[in-house]
């Protein structure tokens, strides 16, 4: 008569790896039957584009008489309101200037007045200290937009001769963005479509369908700057201006199904 030997459980851990041992490999086929063979292609695109519009600032400023500043309320009121006449003055005849040279009204945006007190040095009184003066700086922005860049040197030249005290440099634009990105983003398509239809030639497959398709490169567009200075007034009218060109880079990630 056979003994009969005590009952030992099974651990855990065995039980599992028996089970995987003897279960047939069903997640890498349904891996694969949800993810279908795909052929994915990334693409950059540049484009570059000649501006047409052109916008730039320029500024007047006047100041007060600067005066001790233990001194600085007496007379205030009066030196404001004369150095705001002399600057508002300034700038319509600026303006004027403008209109006579061939800029319309609706291209020109006077900007608000800024008032700013400033802190000089003044004489030495004592053998280590000198007394501060103060005086007031009044300034006007005049903001100015052209459509017609072959005019701008004579734009630039009028500015220049009526006095202007800073020109903020030129800022090349293009008078239709949306137009260009969009061309940029089609430049980029166009070049992921050829590179999947030459790699696809070369490996020998098949393209089905696109099954998804990405940005992964926004089209950015950043106007030219063209710096400049109100100091060089004497070669202004023989200078050329030249706004070269514009880039606008565009990239996208596409994915084609690649039939069985």
């Amino acid at each position: 008569m056979p003994i009969a030997r005590p009952f030992r459980p099974l651990l855990v851990p065995a039980l599992a790896a028996l089970m995987v041992a003897a279960s047939p490999p069903m997640l890498p086929r349904a891996l694969a039957a949800e993810t279908p063979s795909r052929l994915e292609v990334q693409a950059e695109a540049e484009l570059q584009v000649v501006p047409d519009r052109a916008t730039f600032s320029a500024r007047l400023w006047e100041y007060t008489p600067a005066i001790a500043q233990r001194e600085a309320p007496v007379n205030a009121p009066d030196a404001l309101r004369e150095a705001r006449d002399r600057l508002e003055a300034r700038a319509a005849g600026l303006i004027l200037a403008l209109e006579e040279a061939g800029v319309e009204r609706e291209a020109i945006r006077a900007g608000s007045l800024n008032v700013q007190p400033e802190h000089l040095p003044g004489e030495r009184r004592a053998q280590d200290e000198r007394e501060m003066l103060v005086r007031t700086r009044l300034e006007r922005p005049i903001h100015l937009q052209l459509d017609d860049l072959e005019r701008l040197p004579r734009l630039l030249d009028a500015l220049t001769k009526a006095g202007v005290d800073a020109l903020d440099g030129v800022s090349y634009d293009l008078a239709d963005r949306d137009a260009a990105t969009d061309e940029a983003l089609v430049k980029a398509l166009e070049k992921a479509r050829h590179k999947a239809t030459l790699m696809a030639e070369t490996l020998g497959i098949d393209l089905g369908e696109v099954i998804a398709v990405s940005e992964t490169r926004s089209p950015i567009f950043q106007p030219r700057m063209m710096a400049m200075s109100a100091d060089a007034r004497e070669s202004l009218p023989q200078a050329e201006y030249r706004p070269g060109t514009i880039t606008i880079e565009a990239g996208v990630s596409v994915s084609w199904k690649i039939k069985p």
